[in-house]
């Protein structure tokens, strides 16, 4: 057995969070400019919940043996599910821009489809380990995971949250092909998800405009291609070697949600191409060293477990990337490590701390 973590891909994920935190105190600025009150719960919210209780919750996950979530894993699912469903209940749910994800205590905001999508990943991994080479069958692999997806759906489109279904289909597909599942299932369901996509469009007015959007960004530019429009100035205005650190225009007066879905921007134009590209690199290589500790674990279950978690976090990465370079449309989904969001760091750490223990138990020496 393997006594010691992954030690590149602990390298990675320290760099990661650190020029992350960099970067969102940088992006955090214009808050500060327009709203300092607003400024000091965001601060609070990202240090103390993300970043401080984040760590200790990776620490705490690194060392539990990665076999206990299988054990527990309906129940984690089972309450991931009924948190997510509680933004619905009114007093409780709170909305903003349109949308009811989040739950208010206390003052305290807490978005539990983070909780949801790491809850999802540990039941989805248990259950294909259990069912193993059944999975290439339809009874007993394609109809199960449509049918756990479409639980999932149900919950997060209503609120609605296309942005982290959409992730969260994407890492059980994956979980799905590294289990030995047939690519005409695959093919089969992103065909029902290109279907549900032109029938949400219908009847979703602005899932119609990011796509219309997408196809044609100028000539909505000051409505709903504003982002994409401001988001293409702040990244073309960094250049080769960009601005320098704090000196972003475009998060004081114009990128909209700076601290949030449009921060990769605010890196571009701070630190230019470089530093845009270092950061694609730095996904790109913390994807692959994922699914090396993935290739070589010999249990299925804890293979499956790093699968989704690290195809999660890297096809968040990129959808946001790639939105905030107009080459996908845009989504709104936050860039993992980096864009403001104490409960998504919060869990995001602690799914790390798993991938650790597994590259820790779940390997030959």
């Amino acid at each position: 057995m393997q006594k010691t973590v992954d030690k590149p891909f602990l390298i990675a994920l320290i760099i990661l969070i650190v020029f992350g935190f960099i970067i969102f105190s940088s992006a955090s600025l214009g808050l500060l400019a327009k709203d300092s009150e607003k400024y000091s719960s965001v601060a609070f919210s990202q240090t103390f919940f993300g970043l401080f209780l984040g760590t200790v919750a990776l620490i705490i996950t690194s060392r539990i043996p990665y076999r206990f979530w299988r054990k527990y894993a309906f129940y984690f699912f089972g309450i991931g599910l009924i948190l997510t469903t509680l933004v619905f209940v009114p007093g409780l749910g709170f909305e903003h821009g349109g949308a009811k994800r989040w739950i208010l205590l206390r003052g305290f905001s807490f978005q539990p489809a983070e909780l949801l999508k790491a809850t999802f990943i540990i039941y989805v991994a248990t259950w294909i380990s259990g069912i193993k080479d059944k999975i290439t069958t339809v009874k007993n692999g394609l109809l199960p995971l449509l049918a756990i997806l479409g639980i999932v759906g149900i919950l997060l489109l209503n609120q609605p949250d296309t942005d982290n279904y959409a992730v969260m289909m994407i890492s059980g597909f994956a979980m799905f092909l590294a289990a030995g599942g047939k690519w005409r299932h695959i093919f089969i369901m992103i065909s029902v998800a290109v279907l549900g996509l032109f029938l949400i469009a219908s009847f979703r007015p602005y899932v119609k405009a990011r796509l219309l959007t997408f196809a044609n960004p100028t000539e909505s530019s000051l409505t709903s291609g504003y982002q994409i429009q401001q988001s293409l100035i702040a990244i073309g205005s960094g250049g080769i070697s960009g601005r320098g650190f704090g000196q972003s225009i475009q998060k004081f007066n114009f990128l909209p949600e700076p601290i949030g879905d449009s921060i990769f921007a605010v890196a571009a134009e701070e630190f230019g191409f470089f530093g845009g590209l270092g950061i694609i690199l730095l996904f790109s290589y913390f994807a692959i060293r994922g699914m090396t500790i993935a290739a070589r674990t010999e249990d299925l279950f804890g293979r499956l477990l790093v699968v989704g978690i690290v195809i999660l976090v890297v096809s968040q990465a990129f959808i946001n990337i790639g939105a905030m370079l107009g080459v996908v449309p845009l989504t709104g989904i936050a860039l993992p490590f980096v864009s403001h969001g104490g409960t998504a760091l919060l869990i995001t750490l602690g799914l790390m701390g798993i991938v650790l223990n597994v590259s820790r138990k779940g390997q030959k020496a």
